[in-house]
């Protein structure tokens, strides 16, 4: 448990972190319906753990502010009723220093009840500390890609962190070759996990190749420049439908003038760096790009076998808090961590998947439906965060995550 409390005070304090670079009125843009603003972050991660955690296990709790339960909700119909997500732009009302005090009562009562924990809870409370934790890091990468789309569509674009890219050459792609066969897929271990990654359970892969990094930004170009966006046979029909609707002609946050390509970044506008993973593609943008290239995405049973066969684990980007995808450059394959990698899989529960019981069931099991998996992690995504059995996952249609391509192959190359 002391770990646990360790962990906790970290990551509150990280997340402070993230946005210490936005000025006040930052904290209230929703900039869209995908994003929320970075004060309601605040407040939902807060009120994780109270609802979860203090008030059925901390007699002496009293609440900040009643209303708070309404506001900061999510999506959890089996707690109450909850602000509809459009609208939480109209928080101008509980204040950012409201906010930061409710942060700061929650704080002081977990730490209350943490030392004191009596044995027949202690379990469960530390099971439900390690998912809150978990939460709130899940919540520290959606800020910074919220945080992404609120600068972008300002008039001023402006950077919202001072760590700078390092640049490189990025390495030769070559290919590595699986014989695949019945392998075993999910999480075994002890430690944290989420449910969608149980059972662990086995499944037959076919032999197949996968990439040795990630498709590059000056790779795509060429697609590009290839007229991808325009020839309906690469695409999927809802793929399709989707480009013409949106008038996509390249990935989310670059435009084209009379220098080239250029793309938001952490520091604003800048010219397209070709060495870079390409990021920020929606699944349609990935497929159609493999069909391109002659290849295709990988199944996420492939992709897992992949990295545990090479015992590869997922790199700590987030840490250095650059939030951009930095070069892969001199190795021979390159392990996850630049941006989120997509596969062809649909988010479909595992054979004999039981979600848990109450509200901690809405977790992940009522999303399992019209989304696809994307497996690793990003430059975004906190430290120690991700493991190989992760199952990130979103609409096939959606850019603002950080997300990029490796592809894959079949037989040997």
């Amino acid at each position: 448990m002391e770990s646990l409390v360790s962990r906790f005070n970290e990551v509150r304090k990280r997340t402070l972190g993230i946005c210490s670079e936005l000025q006040r009125d930052d904290y209230m843009v929703q900039s869209t319906n995908d994003v929320s603003p970075p004060k309601w972050h605040l407040g939902h991660t807060t009120w994780f753990f109270e609802t979860f955690i203090l008030r059925p296990f901390l007699d002496s709790y009293e609440e900040f502010d009643s209303r708070f339960e309404f506001i900061f909700n999510s999506y959890y119909n089996s707690v109450g009723k909850f602000l509809a997500k459009q609208n939480r732009m109209l928080l101008s009302r509980p204040s950012l220093e409201d906010v930061l005090r409710y942060r700061s009562h929650v704080e002081t009562s977990m730490l209350k009840l943490l030392p004191s924990l009596p044995l027949s809870s202690a379990g469960e409370i530390a099971g439900r500390l390690a998912m809150g934790i978990n939460h709130e890091q899940q919540h520290q990468e959606l800020l910074v890609m919220d945080i992404k789309e609120n600068m972008y569509r300002s008039p001023y674009r402006p950077g919202f962190s001072s760590v700078r890219r390092t640049g490189g050459k990025a390495s030769s792609l070559s290919w590595k070759a699986f014989d695949g066969g019945v392998v075993e897929i999910g999480y075994g271990g002890d430690e944290f996990s989420y449910d969608n990654e149980h059972p662990r359970h086995r499944e037959f892969v076919a032999p197949f190749t996968l990439s040795s990094r990630l498709v590059t930004n000056g790779e795509y170009m060429r697609f590009i420049m290839d007229g991808g966006y325009d020839e309906p046979g690469l695409w999927l029909s809802d793929g399709w439908d989707t480009v013409k609707r949106e008038g996509w002609k390249m990935p989310h946050y670059w435009e084209e003038t009379e220098h080239g390509f250029e793309y938001f970044t952490p520091w604003g506008m800048t010219p397209v760096d070709p060495d870079e993973p390409v990021c920020h593609v929606s699944f349609y943008e990935a497929d159609a790009y493999a069909r391109w290239a002659g290849y295709s995405l990988p199944t996420e049973g492939q992709w897992e076998h992949a990295f545990s066969e090479m015992n590869l684990g997922i790199d700590d980007a987030g840490s250095m808090q650059q939030w951009h995808p930095a070069v892969q450059s001199g190795e021979v394959f390159h392990g996850a961590g630049a941006c989120w990698e997509w596969t062809s899989s649909a988010y479909r529960p595992y054979p004999g998947y039981t979600p848990p019981a109450g509200a901690i069931g809405e977790y992940n099991g009522k999303f399992m439906a019209q989304q696809m998996v994307l497996r690793g992690a990003s430059c975004a995504t906190p430290p120690g965060h991700s493991r190989i059995t992760y199952r990130n996952f979103y609409h096939p249609d959606s850019r603002w995550q950080f997300s990029g391509i490796r592809l894959s192959g079949e037989g040997s190359e």
